[in-house]
């Protein structure tokens, strides 16, 4: 594994996590510090880690290892992605789509409520105390 992609797969893993940090993703990977950095010398990770992150996170390991989604399109495939989605939503029944429209706003919420959180000086998960 290249350092560039050993970088990008790293990236990925802190998106998932939500760790801004190599001390962050090396605790919500349950790893020590030197361990992250041992890997990153020998440019390696884990692939048995990455399939249980991909488990837990229930994301493509396409994804997590390739920056591919489920399609196979990456971020440089501009609107293909997009285009696609586009598709497999129209494919859908209104009540379905409905579904899918309320998770969503349910995520966009959450994601505001944790941002809100962060500008407040709290994370998310911790105790409430600055």
């Amino acid at each position: 594994m290249s350092t560039h992609v050993l970088a990008a797969v790293m990236d990925r893993l802190k998106q998932l996590t939500g760790a801004q940090t190599d001390a962050e993703l090396s605790r919500a990977l349950s790893i020590s510090p030197q361990t992250l950095s041992s890997w990153k010398v020998r440019n390696s990770i884990p692939y048995s880690l990455c399939i249980k992150m991909a488990t837990h996170y229930a994301c493509s390991l396409d994804w997590l290892l390739l920056g591919r989604d489920q399609a196979g399109f990456s971020p440089q495939d501009d609107g293909a992605w997009e285009s696609d989605l586009l598709g497999r939503l129209r494919s859908l029944s209104p009540t379905d789509r409905q579904a899918i429209l309320l998770v969503i706003k349910d995520k966009q919420r959450i994601q505001l409520l944790e941002q809100r959180l962060t500008e407040l000086g709290m994370h998310p998960g911790s105790s409430g105390i600055p």
